[in-house]
Formats: structure tokens, sequence, C-alpha cells
């Protein structure tokens, strides 16, 4: 099977690659949102392939797994094919709702009221990555499935040499509250932070933290993030409102222990033997800290949250739900 799909997640983007069928990325001049093809600080297999968008025509494409709308007009456009009639596709759904109609004529809509672009649609299922967005997500007409997420192992390789907690956020500034940046000096004030993401850099300076408790990386690559998360003694997880992130997977298959709000999918992926769950920030705080200070305690919750996740969100579950879900797309 041939698969179109844009790299738009690289985490998601790397588990899913990892399947049987031959994924075909787009390739745009200069790499722009549209184009971005295999990325450099992920690792891809061979069969994922790149194509520049100027000849995707001459290529056979047996599905089309779409994730942001325009996405559609772009097949119609690059392919000459309409996604869900002209040839099979599915919508990965990666975000909670909290978005208004882009048509300022509709009515604004809330959580939990926010209809799915796809609502009228039955053509294009969508496929939900937590229970969470299938819950909340109104979808109308068309038709849903949740697969979860899958993560490539990395491998068990907690130290915790370090006693800082560990964040990644990519764009904290931009998405603020949403990621839970505005939390970070409460946190930074019990446990030394270091922050990992894309546009960290000026973070300390707008939030008035001093450097010796919050330190940034900035856009380290898959590989080299693993080995500094493994040095931390436990991962914070401060989104609010977000679906589920995959380094939050990761850190867990590394052997970190977790402390998280008890938001959106965050109280399913992390048992209680896991890590700490709250809605109280200073109760964040504390958990942090007190990882952080016990290496043995944090050790013995990290492997428990490392057996948890192997075996939720392991990558051969993970490629079997989405081998079954093109293969159904494809037989209809």
């Amino acid at each position: 099977m041939r698969v179109l799909l844009w790299q738009v997640h690289g985490s998601w983007a790397t588990s899913f690659v990892y399947g049987p069928q031959t994924t075909l990325v787009p390739v745009v001049p200069g790499r722009g949102p549209d184009g971005k093809g295999r990325p450099h600080t992920y690792t891809w297999p061979d069969r994922a392939i790149e194509v520049p968008y100027d000849r995707l025509r001459e290529e056979r494409v047996d599905a089309v797994v779409l994730q942001r709308p325009h996405e559609i007009e772009l097949c119609e456009r690059w392919l000459g094919r309409t996604p869900g009639q002209d040839v099979p596709a599915v919508y990965v759904e990666h975000d909670t709702p909290r978005r208004t109609p882009a048509d300022a004529s509709l009515p604004e809509e809330v959580v939990p009221d926010s209809r799915h672009f796809l609502h009228d649609r039955t053509d294009i299922p969508i496929v939900h990555v937590t229970h969470f967005n299938q819950l909340f997500w109104n979808c109308g007409n068309a038709p849903t499935t949740v697969i979860e997420h899958g993560v490539v192992d990395p491998g068990y390789r907690f130290h915790g040499d370090m006693p800082r907690a560990a964040v990644v956020i990519n764009d904290p500034l931009r998405r603020g509250r949403v990621a839970g940046t505005d939390m970070l000096p409460a946190l930074a004030g019990s446990v030394p932070l270091d922050l990992f993401g894309m546009n960290v850099g000026d973070v300390p300076r707008k939030l008035g933290i001093p450097h010796e408790s919050l330190w940034t990386y900035e856009d380290l690559p898959q590989a080299r993030m693993h080995e500094e998360l493994a040095r931390r003694r436990v991962y914070v997880h401060p989104y609010r409102w977000t679906s589920l992130g995959l380094a939050l997977i990761e850190a867990m298959m590394l052997g970190l222990p977790v402390v998280a709000l008890a938001t959106t999918e965050a109280v399913e992926a992390v048992p209680p033997e896991a890590g700490v769950l709250s809605t109280r920030v200073d109760t964040l705080a504390e958990a942090a800290r007190s990882l952080a200070a016990d290496a043995p305690h944090a050790r013995r919750m990290g492997k428990e949250a490392r057996a948890f996740a192997s075996e939720r969100y392991g990558l051969p579950r993970f490629l079997r739900d989405w081998r079954h879900m093109l293969w159904q797309l494809t037989e209809r």
C-alpha cells in the first residue's frame, strides 16, 4: 500500500512510517509547512519516500492520511483527486477542540459543543488519538474511531544523576496557558527545571525565572533529547488542554516518573504507581521537588511508568491498529 502523508507532527509521524506501507511525504521548495519532507531530527525507515509536490500526480496513491483541514484542497490540486471520493482518505485529529467556526456567520461554539469541520461528511472517517478527544469533539455524522498513540521504544535509560525536573514544550510563549507555561515560575520555585523544545530560549527572561532555576535546551534531535531526559529524576507535564503529549509517553518509556496536571487524557496515561496527578499546582510542585530529592523513589516509580507505557503505547499495537484501519479504508 502507498499512503500519502504530510510531515506535520514529527513524533506521531515517526511511529506511523514504521508500518509496512510505503509512505509518500510531500516536499515543496524551501521545505515549508506544506512540504517539509523527511525530518532531520528523527530516524525514519527508507520506505518513507520524499516526493516533490508537483510530481505527486505521477505516483500511485492508494490512500491519504489527512491531518489539517486544508490538506483536502492540497490533494485536489496536487493529486487531481478529491479525498473521500476519488481516493480513500482518513483524517487524524491530533487536537482537543478549542476553535470557533472559521465562518463568522456561524454562532460561536465552546467546548464541549465544538463541531468538527468534517461534522456533516460521511466519506472521511476521523481517527482520534485519545478517547478524551473523541468524547469532546462533536463529530456529527462523520464516522469516528480511536487509535491511541504508539511510540518507538527508546529503551529503559534512566540515570537520574541530575536532581532536576524535565519539561518538554514546543513554542511555550506562544502556547501560554494551554501548555501550562504560566505555571513554570511556581514549579521552578520548588525544583530546578530543564525546558526542552522549540523556541524555548527566551522563556526564563520573559517569565522572570532565574537562570539557575530554569535551563533551556533548544530543539534537540530526538535521540539527544532522550539522553538528556534520562538524566533528570522526574518529568513534569503542565499542560492544561492538550490531546496527549508524546514526550510524556517517551519519558515514561525512558523510565522517568511523572508529575502532571490531572486534565485531558493524562488521567488515563499515568497510573498512580507511575507518578502524581493533581489539579493543584502546589501539589505538583511538591511532588516534583520530592521526587527530584529522592533518586531511589524516582527510580521505582519510573520503572512502573515504563512498564505501563510500554504495554499501552507500544509500537506493535499502534501499527496493528493502523494496518487494520488502512485495510478497512481501501476495502470500502
